[in-house]
């Protein structure tokens, strides 16, 4: 997708561009002339609006426009939903920016991302349509119609230039590939490209000639009379439907995420009009007009057209620049988009053939889907299935980690991502916040600032939050408050858990008024500003509320959090030193209970005991502690 729009509003193919993937490259706006600005130069308001995180304004696509709206609130472990939105949406977005330029000429880049797995098309098209991939395409088509009578009404569809394009085919299943990435063959390929100019110029023509989507820039730059950068690959369409334009070329494909992300030989290729040849440990060559679904490889009889384009495909660099270190946020949101996004394994040997293990790749994605069920144990399992023939796939590992971690198995988890590091050095900076996060779940307090301080140049604010809570640890209420302040990010938008830190922080500096302000604005961001609901923000600001006296409404609040995350333990203690305060002892017990029930490991069981040992019952602690060692001797059971 990236690398796809990347040719797009650049003109040059990604070889030149330098973006050969979704995660590890950015779009550099000053490199090469792009679409938007040449219109920009030539008075055009430009605008963009896109429907998902891989699009994001980060990537450098943001830079490139007057306007960019990739409004989608993101948080930590954020699921699908969150990383994409509906094409109507985009499309609001889109036409907002339109009444503001008002009679401005304009640039619009619209994106939609409905055509994407999971395939999840809207009602009638979901009940309409058998396969719910083509329902998406329908889903698609609709938005796209409202579009269009939306700049009916306002007059600008007769008169407007339009292209429409698509980033990439999907596999469905041909040749073993059931989305896309992997594999170069022609169904990831062939997409579709449509030119609507002004009026009813050139109206119904089809052109049998080859085109690319660098083909997209010079088309609307040379439509317009804007600024044509020289020596781009690519010609304008119209002079090509038009017979100006030179027929006989060859198109250039490529997909490095095999040998970026698996550590399996990239895959290049050149299509003319009549065959396609695909680089790789197997070449092959194809006739696309008599076999148009590639199933015969036709190398061997066709040796010398084979070695023309071969020859032809070796003067094109490959120009492989390394990726940079990603977050682990960022692997993570691509990864529940479906994308691998750990760099490879180094590898010294010869690289795999992607054609003959792809089989691998619909087992990987059925881990993502497993852990977006929160099925995380089956998930877990699966990895552990698929590492044993595959022990070099890094992304694994990390989903492993992933997976062990919310299941409370921390070490297990702590080893997964050791394990990934140790195959793929440049893991180090990317997957530091994720180790110190566990260590400081473990109690580990130094090795957790030591990795908090690794991923500094990664990931900033959380690495202060991580700092923020190992002063915590050591009772460093200054550092605490100052770590949790650096962590705050954007004042317009604060971080919410770094609020809820600093609140607490605040709180046991007996600072409970400022506090107070401090848990209330968190709870605004969420309940008015729609950022993602977060454990412990309720129980914080009970906390708070119980300090200051407010008992009835430190309850409701702790009822809150039970509510919405029944598995925040300090919860169901602040409720029972509450309980204990007001000399309700009969409703200690029960809460605590409740705690257990919602929590059931050995550590909510020793909680729990701690906590009727503290209020003076020791019959109840030494049973709830009792139960906790069975469960711990039950559990170290089933592992042998």
């Amino acid at each position: 997708t990236f690398p796809s729009h990347t040719t797009m509003m650049t003109g040059r193919l990604p070889y030149e561009t330098g973006v050969r993937s979704n995660i590890g490259y950015r779009l550099d706006r000053d490199a090469n002339p792009t679409l938007p600005r040449l219109l920009a130069e030539h008075g055009y308001a430009t605008g963009g609006a896109v429907s998902a995180y891989v699009l994001r304004a980060e990537t450098g696509m943001g830079s490139l426009f007057d306007f960019y709206d990739d409004s989608m609130e993101v948080w930590d472990s954020a699921t699908l939903g969150a990383l994409q939105r509906r094409g109507d949406e985009t499309v609001r977005a889109a036409l907002g920016w339109l009444d503001r330029v008002k009679a401005r000429p304009f640039f619009l880049f619209l994106h939609l991302f409905e055509p994407h797995s999971p395939y999840e098309p809207v009602e009638p098209f979901r009940s309409k349509y058998p396969n719910p991939y083509d329902g998406e395409i329908a889903t698609a088509d609709a938005i796209l119609g409202r579009f269009f009578a939306e700049l009916e009404r306002r007059g600008l569809y007769d008169k407007s230039l339009i292209v429409l394009a698509g980033d990439h085919g999907e596999g469905l299943g041909e040749h073993g590939e059931a989305e896309h990435g992997v594999l170069l063959y022609r169904e990831v390929l062939h997409v579709p490209l449509i030119v609507k100019l002004p009026g009813l110029q050139l109206a119904g023509r089809r052109v049998s000639s080859l085109a690319q989507l660098v083909d997209i820039l010079p088309t609307i730059t040379g439509a317009v009379g804007a600024r044509v950068p020289p020596g781009l690959p690519g010609i304008s369409l119209i002079d090509l439907a038009e017979g100006r334009s030179r027929a006989d070329r060859t198109v250039y494909s490529e997909t490095l995420y095999p040998r970026l992300h698996l550590g399996w030989s990239e895959l290049r290729s050149l299509i003319d009009t009549r065959e396609h040849y695909i680089d790789s440990p197997a070449p092959e060559l194809f006739d696309i007009v008599e076999d148009p679904g590639e199933t015969h490889n036709i190398r061997e009889q066709q040796r010398r057209h084979a070695r023309a384009l071969a020859g032809r495909l070796s003067t094109i660099p490959l120009n492989l620049r390394p990726q940079r270190s990603a977050d682990a946020e960022e692997m993570a949101r691509l990864s529940a988009l479906g994308y691998l996004s750990g760099a490879a394994a180094h590898n010294t040997g010869p690289l795999r053939n992607p054609r003959d293990h792809i089989q691998v790749m619909a087992r990987i994605q059925q881990t993502f889907v497993l852990d977006q069920q929160g099925r995380y144990r089956e998930s877990a399992e699966l990895c552990r299935e698929i590492l044993r023939d595959y022990p070099d796939l890094v992304d694994v590992y990390i989903q492993l980690a992933g997976n062990l971690r919310r299941l409370g198995r921390l070490e297990e988890a702590l080893d997964a991502y050791r394990d990934a590091i140790r195959r793929s050095s440049p893991l180090v900076d990317s997957v530091a916040i994720e180790i110190a996060h566990l260590e400081l779940d473990l109690g580990e307090l130094k090795a957790a600032e030591l990795n908090a301080l690794q991923a500094m140049k990664l990931n900033p604010a959380e690495a202060h939050l991580i700092l923020a809570a190992v002063a915590e640890g050591h009772s460093d209420w200054a550092a605490a408050e100052r770590e949790a302040r650096l962590a705050l990010g954007p004042e317009n938008r604060p971080r919410v858990p770094a609020l809820i830190v600093l609140a607490r922080v605040l709180a046991e500096r007996q600072k409970l008024d400022e506090a107070l302000t401090v848990a209330n604005r968190a709870a605004a961001r969420v309940y008015e500003e729609g950022a993602h609901p977060v454990p412990t923000l309720a129980a914080t600001r009970g906390d708070i509320l119980a300090r200051l006296g407010r008992n009835r409404e430190a309850e409701a609040a702790f009822h809150e959090e039970i509510e919405r995350f029944p598995a925040t333990t300090e919860t169901y203690v602040h409720l029972a030193l509450l309980f204990a305060s007001e000399h309700r002892f009969g409703e200690i017990e029960p809460a605590l209970e409740a705690m257990v029930k919602a929590s059931p490991k050995p550590a909510t069981y020793l909680l729990a005991a701690r906590e009727m040992k503290d209020l003076g019952n020791e019959a109840a602690a030494r049973a709830l502690r009792d139960r906790g060692e069975r469960l711990a001797a039950d559990l170290r059971e089933r592992k042998r």
